[in-house]
């Protein structure tokens, strides 16, 4: 099951980048959209996009690699390898061969296993940008996680483009702990930010938390224009959750 995922020729290759792109575009958007209330804003901060660069986002659902992937134009989700998680998508071959159409997905290794290691790095130097999720796993509160910095560490190593996303609602909308969405077409936004580049001399850390900070002060903002929850509001409520409950003190004795 180690070589699931491991062709690079199928992402420069014009009949599989048609056969994606026609999958994303013709079934997964119209699907996901049909579903879910989405409005997508920024699209102007992406005209100066340069290849290869890497798309990165906060990550809390299933909906967010669609959402984005459907929400970016065309000219550059056609060319888009998306990382997705090597033990949960390329184990079995039907699961890879429909993550490889759907969202044009490379495996990324987690935890100890090394067999897809260096893929990021030859796909950008073969020109193909990259989707990444940098907290690597979805959040199971809908507040961000920690960044971990490969991708801050790859766009030094290839003075590349980072386009910040942010999306708002896509854990309302389907929570990581529950099996199936929320009913009732949910809003949802899709928040594109303005490409970020390596300043000279900045080393991954810094940049880690730069990008970090970008996507939560646009997710921020978005969330407090549509009276939804902020990133503080979510990891309060989480935090309150998981505080032990108080016992009832009961009746009181009468004096």
């Amino acid at each position: 099951m180690a070589k699931l995922g491991g062709g690079k020729r199928r992402f420069t290759n014009p009949l599989q980048i048609a056969a994606s792109t026609t999958a994303q575009q013709l079934l997964m958007k119209p699907a996901v959209w049909s579903v879910l209330n989405v409005h997508v804003h920024g699209e102007q901060n992406l005209d100066g996009a340069e290849e290869p660069f890497i798309v990165i986002a906060n990550h809390s659902s299933h909906f967010d690699a669609p959402l984005v992937m459907g929400a970016l134009p065309t000219r550059l989700s056609k060319h888009l390898a998306t990382g997705a998680a090597a033990d949960t998508f390329f184990t079995k071959k039907a699961n890879a061969i429909a993550i490889e159409l759907f969202m044009n997905a490379y495996p990324v290794n987690r935890g100890a296993t090394r067999d897809h290691r260096g893929m990021s790095k030859q796909l950008l130097s073969e020109g193909v940008p990259l989707f990444i999720f940098p907290e690597g796993t979805r959040s199971r509160t809908g507040g961000m996680g920690p960044f971990t910095p490969g991708v801050a560490a790859l766009a030094i190593s290839f003075n590349c483009q980072v386009i910040p996303v942010a999306i708002v609602g896509s854990f309302a909308a389907w929570p990581a702990k529950e099996k199936r969405w929320r009913p009732g077409r949910p809003d949802v936004h899709v928040v594109f930010g303005l490409p970020m580049r390596p300043r000279p001399g900045e080393i991954a850390h810094e940049f880690n938390e730069r990008m970090r900070r970008k996507v939560i002060e646009m997710h921020d903002s978005t969330a407090i224009a549509y009276g939804m929850p902020t990133q503080a509001d979510m990891l309060h409520r989480a935090a309150l959750e998981r505080a032990p409950k108080r016992p009832d003190d009961g009746p009181q004795a009468s004096s």
